[in-house]
């Protein structure tokens, strides 16, 4: 059974830091693009980064280019996204995603096949 579990959100001030990780059990997602997308109240999903180790990709949306970083530890079978320099309008509810094997990264999250329940980040001014 696919499962991914997201840890790590809460409440910082702007400009501050938090370090999410999604942890990731049923397969061993070297071949698994892993994506990080945010939906704020009332909007859409937005596609915030991706990892894609087999292909040496990575993807990042626009807005948090230079703020975010992905990452991934293999032996934990776990992604990051350390978020640094944090503004109101990171806030949202964070999911990471997998997409089904030998895929590429996306921003796009009717592409993705796995998710999980979501953390919460909260940036106030």
């Amino acid at each position: 059974e696919v499962q991914l579990v997201e840890s790590g959100g809460g409440l910082v001030q702007a400009g501050g830091s938090l370090r999410l990780s999604c942890a990731v059990s049923g397969f061993t997602f070297d071949d698994y693009a892993i994506g990080w997308f945010r939906q704020a109240p009332g909007k859409d999903y937005e596609g915030v980064s991706c990892i894609k180790n087999s292909a040496g990709s990575t993807y990042y949306l626009d807005s948090v280019k230079g703020r975010f970083t992905i990452s991934s530890d293999n032996a934990k079978n776990t992604v990051y996204l350390q978020m640094n320099n944090l503004k109101p309008e990171d806030t949202a509810v964070y999911y990471c995603a997998a997409r089904q094997r030998y895929y590429f990264c996306s921003g796009t999250a009717a592409f993705y096949s796995y998710w999980g329940q979501g953390t919460q980040v909260t940036v106030s001014s």
